[in-house]
């Protein structure tokens, strides 16, 4: 008999157990949540375009001319036009050979992985890497490696005794830290290895570069540099669904082998449609980007002042640390109570003794906003 009421007790009492807040308002910066009006300082729409006018227009209208639903599998009967577009658009922005979409980030980290490596090969992980690229890695069947975060030493160690093909992979920004992994050092290290390099570039992908392009385009490195490349369509270009980039093999190879692409329905073609018009956005408004900047700037500057724990993040993902989990949770709370919305982030998702409050940036937030994040901040940490 299985006694869950136990083990949701001790999570409980360990301070790890999760629950749900209702927001009743589309995503923006100002949301209502449980009844009350809140400034929002965890979401990874970065961009601001969740509820962008334009991509709700386009939207709309491509529901009424394409319905709500693809109906089946891309290799069945649901790859639209609409689709097929959003995939040029996506190789061209991201100057890759081609783009294959998936219903979510998850289900493209686990079927590339999967697809690209197996019994006899070597998977080697950077040990913050998301829940997803992990999953991925167990889930392949190939051995699987963690190496020290950033560290392409222990990383160049790890592969002088892999077996089989080697595949590397990392996230582009961290997004429990909102650091950024070293490409190019990883990118020469795998050339050394005649290793491949993927990239999961989820919370990059709209907000560094000069176009918005990522870490591979902030780093220029190329297709021949980084062979796997990830994105979401989730956080900064607001809609949903995820991609994978790369050469014309690799994308051949996933559609007929990436299980998580075969066997499961398509995301609607409406939401392709809205996700080309928030590429337009994302690549041609380059003030989101720069107002980011300065928000960003601007919170660092303050909590110095302030003395509070910051992470070496210039990211829009500004980890505040905070410790013990009990203490992550009470915090989070006061700032909810003081109309602040700032997630508590705990094990397992980070190192024990290692939670800490999560805060996010949009383009839309405002100086005012950011200060009185700052003073709250201070309260709820001292």
């Amino acid at each position: 008999m299985f006694e869950l009421s136990l083990k949701l007790n001790d999570l409980s009492q360990r301070g790890l157990r999760r629950s749900r807040r209702i927001i009743e308002s589309p995503q923006d910066i100002n949301l209502v949540c449980n009844g009350k009006g809140i400034v929002n300082f965890c979401s990874n729409d970065y961009l601001g375009l969740a509820n962008h006018p334009n991509v709700i227009n386009v939207f709309k209208k491509a529901a009424d001319q394409w319905g709500v639903g693809s109906g089946s599998a891309h290799l069945i009967c649901g790859h639209t036009s609409a689709h097929h577009a959003l995939e040029e658009e996506l190789a061209e922005f991201t100057r890759r050979d081609r783009a294959l979409l998936f219903s979510t980030g998850y289900m493209a980290n686990l079927g590339a992985i999967s697809a690209l490596v197996g019994r006899g090969d070597t998977v080697l992980e950077d040990r913050l890497n998301h829940a997803s690229l992990l999953d991925g890695g167990l889930s392949s069947g190939a051995k699987f490696k963690r190496y020290t975060h950033a560290d392409t030493g222990h990383l160049n160690e790890l592969l002088a005794k892999s077996e089989g093909n080697s595949l590397i992979v990392t996230d582009g920004v961290f997004s429990m830290d909102g650091d950024t992994a070293p490409l190019k050092a990883l990118s020469a290290v795998a050339k050394q290895h005649s290793a491949w390099l993927m990239v999961d570039d989820a919370h990059g992908f709209g907000v560094l570069g000069a176009n918005g392009g990522g870490v591979t385009e902030e780093a220029g490195l190329s297709q021949d540099d980084v062979q796997v490349l990830v994105g979401t369509l989730g956080k900064a270009f607001g809609t949903f669904g995820a991609f994978v980039a790369g050469s014309e093999e690799l994308i051949e190879t996933l559609i007929n082998t990436a299980r998580t692409y075969i066997y499961t329905t398509a995301l609607p073609a409406s939401v392709a449609e809205a996700t080309r018009a928030s590429l337009k956005i994302l690549r041609t408004e380059s003030w989101r980007r720069e107002r980011l900047k300065v928000l960003v700037e601007r919170f660092r500057a303050g909590a110095a002042q302030l003395d509070l724990p910051l992470m070496p993040s210039s990211s829009p993902i500004q980890p505040v640390l905070v410790g013990l989990s009990e203490k992550a949770s009470v915090a989070s709370q006061y700032l909810f109570e003081n109309g602040l919305l700032v997630s508590a982030i705990r094990p397992p998702t980070v190192p024990a003794n290692a939670a800490r409050l999560r805060v996010t940036f949009s383009a839309l937030h405002e100086e005012a906003q950011v200060d009185q994040l700052l003073e709250a901040l201070a309260k709820a940490i001292k």
